[in-house]
């Protein structure tokens, strides 16, 4: 009688403060994350989705998916105009490759210069990586994923997967967002990050 009483104590338990202990394995990242979403004044979801929205979908914070790069950098790559999803294209360089070890696996992806903040003190030293991977059409957004780094050493940068986002015509197609590379395709499980967003 009395485990099956603590036992029903333990389902009331969880049932009751299954957000609390949700939000308890969040990263503070994750938080400021959610924190800007539900500011109507900056979020990128349309009223009808923020009006219910909980939370933005994170794969639990792993660890190993936090890796440093080799630079292998491109400095003659020229100028080039990125597709987006609108008919709106964007202005990017190619800034050079990163090789990092992921699964006991090498990688290489690109990363790029956005030439829009060329003037900008504030992205003095940010870099954009869209990448894609095997969890999109799952797990994860279709058309791939976005990582901010923001380089202070020449020789290597940290990958944080645990801060892919998704872009922001994911919520809101009206957004010209840049269409990942397909040579930016990890042909891995990247289980770290934002998840798909489900429209309400």
């Amino acid at each position: 009688m009395r485990l099956i009483l603590f036992t029903l104590i333990i389902l009331s338990f969880s049932c009751r403060d299954q957000k609390r202990y949700e939000e308890m394995h969040l990263t503070d990242y994750q938080r400021q994350v959610n924190t800007f979403f539900k500011d109507a004044s900056v979020s990128p979801l349309k009223a009808k989705d923020l009006k219910n929205f909980k939370g933005v979908d994170f794969f639990r914070f792993d660890s190993s998916y936090a890796v440093y790069a080799k630079i292998q950098k491109t400095p003659e790559s020229p100028p080039f105009k990125m597709k987006t999803t609108t008919d709106i294209p964007a202005d990017f360089r190619m800034y050079g490759k990163l090789i990092f070890n992921l699964k006991d696996q090498q990688h290489v992806l690109t990363v790029y210069e956005n030439l829009e903040y060329d003037d900008s003190k504030e992205y003095e030293n940010y870099l954009f990586l869209p990448f894609l991977d095997k969890t999109n059409g799952f797990e994860t957004y279709g058309g791939g994923r976005y990582i901010d780094l923001y380089q202070y050493d020449n020789d290597s940068i940290l990958i944080d997967f645990n801060r892919a986002y998704n872009p922001q015509c994911v919520y809101d197609e009206k957004f010209s967002c840049p269409i990942v590379p397909r040579n930016n395709l990890l042909n891995l499980r990247i289980e770290a990050g934002v998840k798909n967003f489900v429209e309400n």
